[in-house]
């Protein structure tokens, strides 16, 4: 198809269901594919639309009782465009209008349609120079009969921008499924809301969160805590595809400004991860509320958690170390004397025994790991917490909730602070933290006590926001959805999950659609608060291309001296 050639007429529709389109008799209805992106040449606007379905129409059903034979081409070909054809469905997304609906000519100062004939007798779009065309909701339909074109680079660029825009932090997060132009994902707007990256097993899920992340990080939009349950963004991971066998992480792209912990000192070593520091918690850091999380891992009762609070409010933070080192005649003398439950609490006690088996977990700690982590992050370190050999699902929902709890904390403080003060020196800087599994967190029986489930409904009332990555989005709470501001979605198969996908998002049948026939790998369907239309994109590439592109020098390009000195002067900036 010929660029600028129509491509179909509006035969029906509405603002709700969408366009219905008849194709011209020379455009095959296999080049309409589901996910692309057209526009429609109304009178007074350009419409920019979706293909959301494809069908074929017969005039007259006579045609269908008895078709041509394959071989007798002669009578297709008479049939075709006329007897047969091919229709579309189109759903409007946004329309370009002149502003007052109208521009003058500067000669005659009469009014002129800004969407004049092409030398070729076609219309196509030609705005005047006088002419300033605004970016508008669809809240109308063009006409009969208006003709259908595909969209081309200029209309790609008036809705989703370019990288480079002064203005805007955007980032390229891939193209169209038939075009060669970026599609930018505007990263302020981004990080203003909480956001979700979902897809089912093995679509892609952890480099798309790679790709968000490493634009996040390279544009300065925010400051990021990952916890790092595979061990795939820190340091080198497992490509997918056989050519490559692994593609760089977080501290390979930036060396100076991510910084690694692990829970696993020696996996990590044996991974060649560069300038790791350890990360220990401590019992005295564990609160009861952190147990309640974990409560489905640890085989905990609601009778084993109500004695905990008992025990908490005797011992106070060291609980758990006064609990392990108890006797069972010393239980029961509690238990007289609190009226606690004996059965419970030894069952707490046993069950809790499991923790010191867990690497990362001490009596005591020298110094609070924690606090290193948030001075990290106030100096504008990204910081990324391997889990290692402790990738156990028991660890990862202690560790993140111990951290995250504790940092919020500090983040409502710094924003009370700077509510009170006014003071632009006290702004925090928006804090991204990325979760995987996130339906454990945000599951409808616990998430309204959990760190997470307040920060997905905050917005970002105090400066943090989540990226969830799951491949359940229906095991994620309604209300928690409803508030996910952007949703980057791969394949999913699953009709609960798919519905979940579009929790309180209006128009999302002709999506479904488009979602269900995304392929299995670098394809997804984005659509919220950090783009202006829903869209469907091959997702940028993870490679030698993207790390020349947005990384800093490269680890393998410097000496070692240069490397561990520099580490060295950030661990001094910071204190340590």
């Amino acid at each position: 198809m010929n660029l600028g050639q129509p491509l179909g007429s509006v035969i029906e529709g509405s603002l709700t269901a969408g366009l219905e389109v008849r194709l011209h008799p020379d455009i095959s209805v296999e080049d309409m594919r589901v996910g692309k992106f057209l526009v429609v040449q109304g009178m007074r606007s350009r419409f920019f639309c979706m293909l959301t379905d494809v069908a074929l129409g017969t005039a007259n059903q006579r045609i269908i009782a008895n078709p041509p034979s394959w071989d007798d081409t002669f009578l297709r070909e008479v049939l075709g465009g006329s007897g047969t054809y091919g229709t579309i469905n189109l759903s409007p997304m946004l329309m370009f209008t002149p502003e007052n609906n109208e521009s003058y000519s500067a000669t005659n100062g009469k009014s002129v349609n800004p969407f004049v004939p092409s030398a070729t007798g076609l219309a196509s779009f030609q705005p005047q120079t006088s002419t300033t065309m605004e970016l508008l909701p669809v809240k109308t339909i063009p006409s009969h009969f208006s003709q259908v074109y595909e969209a081309n680079e200029d209309d790609f660029r008036r809705v989703f921008g370019w990288e480079d825009d002064p203005q805007r932090k955007n980032f390229s997060i891939g193209k169209p499924l038939d075009m060669d132009v970026p599609v930018c994902i505007d990263l302020n707007r981004f990080v203003e809301r909480s956001n979700g990256v979902f897809g089912k097993s093995g679509t892609g899920k952890s480099f798309l969160t790679r790709l968000l992340l490493a634009g996040v990080i390279r544009k300065s939009a925010a400051v990021n805590l990952i916890f790092d349950m595979h061990s795939e963004y820190g340091w080198e991971a497992v490509a997918e595809g056989k050519n490559v066998n692994t593609v760089k992480g977080l501290k390979q792209l930036f060396p100076s400004l991510v910084e690694v912990y692990t829970l696993d000192p020696e996996s990590t070593k044996r991974r060649g991860v560069r300038d790791a520091q350890e990360l220990y918690l401590s019992y005295d850091q564990i609160d009861v509320e952190d147990i309640k999380l974990c409560s489905r891992d640890l085989g905990l009762s609601d009778a084993a958690l109500d004695n905990a609070n008992i025990l908490f409010s005797e011992f106070g933070k060291s609980w758990i170390i006064q609990l392990l080192n108890m006797t069972n005649e010393e239980i029961e003398m509690f238990c007289d004397e609190k009226r606690g439950h004996k059965g419970s609490i030894m069952s707490l006690q046993r069950k809790l025994l499991r923790m010191d088996s867990l690497k990362y977990i001490r009596a005591a700690c020298p110094q609070n790991y924690i606090d290193k982590i948030l001075q990290s992050l106030e100096a504008s370190k990204n910081v990324v917490i391997e889990f290692g050999s402790q990738s156990n699902m028991l660890s990862y929902m202690l560790v993140t909730n111990m951290i995250t709890k504790r940092i919020h904390e500090k983040y409502v403080k710094k924003a009370d602070k700077f509510l009170q003060s006014k003071n632009p020196c006290d702004r925090p800087t928006p804090l991204m933290i990325t979760i995987e599994e996130a339906h454990r967190f945000l599951d409808p029986a616990i998430v309204q006590s959990t760190i997470f489930g307040t920060i997905a409904r905050e917005l970002r009332k105090y400066f943090v926001t989540l990226l969830v990555v799951d491949q359940r989005p229906s095991g994620i709470d309604n209300e928690v959805m409803s508030q996910i501001g952007t949703r980057i979605t791969a394949l999913l198969n699953d009709e609960k999950d798919i519905d979940a996908i579009f929790t309180g998002v209006s128009g999302a049948g002709g999506l479904r659609s488009v979602l269900a026939k995304l392929d299995s790998k670098q394809q997804a369907l984005i659509l919220g608060h950090a783009v202006p239309m829903p869209v469907v994109v091959r997702t940028r590439p993870y490679d030698s291309t993207f790390y020349a592109e947005i990384g800093d020098t490269a680890w393998e390009e410097k000496p070692d001296a240069e490397v561990f000195a520099a580490a060295e002067l950030a661990k001094a900036d910071l204190g340590f």
